[in-house]
């Protein structure tokens, strides 16, 4: 049977770039032969998603790379779901591991946006790994299970659910996991959802790689049954990232 899972590719561009920067990186995108199959949105910097989804072919999603967990209040410096819908994005990312290890989110907070943000129709990315020493001490599973579980246990509806598997000691090291590292992992991850959702759920969810994803080893990657796609950081800001949306062709 073939993966009746849509192919998704987002890129992070998380705090960087200009408007004359992006632009010329939206340019090259617009410009781009990108393969239909694959669903492309990109993760804008909050002051620029109103005009990364203004200059960006309508094909491509724009997302918010964070956002807090209710509409409005007294909360300097957050941005509501509502105020990314009304900048025209439809996609958020959340419990990325550098909001959970700069900035100190916890489990039960990150699973509290997931809710809220899915509550104001928002697609949701929503990202779980592991640190190194979780890694060396053979502690993977348990550390994803219990960040999946708690955004699970606030999740109704999967259908708007992205799951980015990000093993933490890949991000912006140059060290990816293997393919076989990272199959393994998406694996056992669909096994839980298996098990503590449903298996309806753990057939459609799609569960996509972060960690160091460039134009070399995407294809690889692309390849593995259980990996759905791809959040891309810093090569979401150079030419391969092209070839990363490409990956399955």
């Amino acid at each position: 049977m073939a993966n009746p899972r849509r192919f998704f590719v987002g890129g992070n561009w998380k705090m960087n770039g200009n408007k004359k920067e992006l632009g010329d990186l939206i340019k090259s995108l617009n410009g781009a032969a990108l393969d239909p199959k694959t669903e492309v949105v990109c993760g804008a910097p909050a002051i620029y998603i109103q005009y990364a989804r203004e200059m960006l072919d309508p094909k491509i999603g724009v997302s918010a790379q964070n956002c807090y967990k209710v509409a409005k209040g007294a909360f300097t410096g957050e941005i509501s779901p509502a105020m990314i819908k009304d900048c025209g994005a439809n996609w958020v990312i959340l419990g990325h591991s550098e909001r959970r290890h700069v900035f100190g989110e916890s489990d039960e907070l990150i699973s509290q946006k997931v809710e809220h943000a899915l509550s104001e129709n928002l697609g949701v990315i929503a990202c779980i790994g592991e640190k190194l020493d979780e890694r060396e001490a053979g502690i993977t599973e348990q550390v994803v299970f219990q960040q999946t579980k708690a955004i699970a246990a606030r999740v109704k509806d999967w259908e708007h659910v992205v799951l980015a598997y990000e093993p933490v000691w890949a991000i912006g090291t140059g060290k990816t996991a293997t393919p076989q590292q990272a199959q393994e992992v998406h694996h056992t991850l669909r096994d839980w959802v298996k098990k503590n959702v449903s298996e309806d759920v753990a057939n459609s969810l799609r569960i996509i790689y972060g960690g160091s994803v460039t134009g070399a080893n995407c294809k690889e990657l692309a390849s593995q049954p259980d990996v759905d796609g791809f959040l891309v950081g810093g090569a979401s800001l150079k030419p391969e990232f092209i070839n990363i949306i490409n990956a399955r062709q």
